[in-house]
């Protein structure tokens, strides 16, 4: 008898276990708007990284459904867009410190107005505050050739600095960063 209900709890215990381990095997799917980075360099000589959520068009226009025009935006998905900086740099001739910030955009029909935030805990923009902003920048806004379903950025080097692009259906915009 005590060998039978041994042989129960032993059995029950493995079962228990076979349950969570399958469980645990369990991934979650795809996130609708998945994380990203864009940086400028790489390894040791790595100036910048930007790292962002790249939401989907799905149908939206740019403007009016998502980054809506005149509004404060996170500049991507799920938490603010983060940009790290291995070097000071500077936006519209103001000095950026070497560090951790988040970037704002308040998209326009004609042109993005760019900010440099100081406040990196954010989820969206609901941590937004102009106290926050290290620099801002208002540039303007150009057509691309192709339409790109999901929001982009990239780095382009430039001789005193590099361009953040940013692009999204085929809307363009370039933010000039110097040394």
């Amino acid at each position: 008898m005590k060998t039978t209900r041994l042989m129960s709890t032993i059995a029950f215990a493995f079962m228990m276990f076979l349950s969570f381990n399958a469980e645990a095997q369990k991934f979650r799917g795809l996130d609708k708007s998945p994380m990203d980075a864009a940086t400028l360099g790489r390894g040791s000589n790595t100036l910048a990284i930007v790292y962002y959520s790249r939401p989907q068009l799905k149908g939206r226009t740019v403007g009016k459904e998502i980054a809506t025009y005149g509004k404060v935006w996170r500049t991507g998905a799920n938490e603010a867009t983060k940009l790290i900086l291995s070097v000071d740099m500077k936006l519209d001739g103001k000095n950026i410190e070497a560090g951790t910030y988040s970037i704002f955009t308040i998209p326009g029909e004609k042109e993005w107005k760019v900010m440099i935030s100081s406040d990196t805990n954010n989820w969206g923009s609901g941590g937004y505050s102009e106290d926050n902003i290290v620099a801002s920048i208002s540039v303007p806004v150009t057509e691309g050739k192709e339409s790109l379903e999901a929001f982009s950025m990239a780095f382009e080097a430039t001789d005193d600095g590099a361009h953040l692009h940013m692009g999204w259906d085929k809307v363009r915009v370039a933010v000039p960063f110097t040394k």
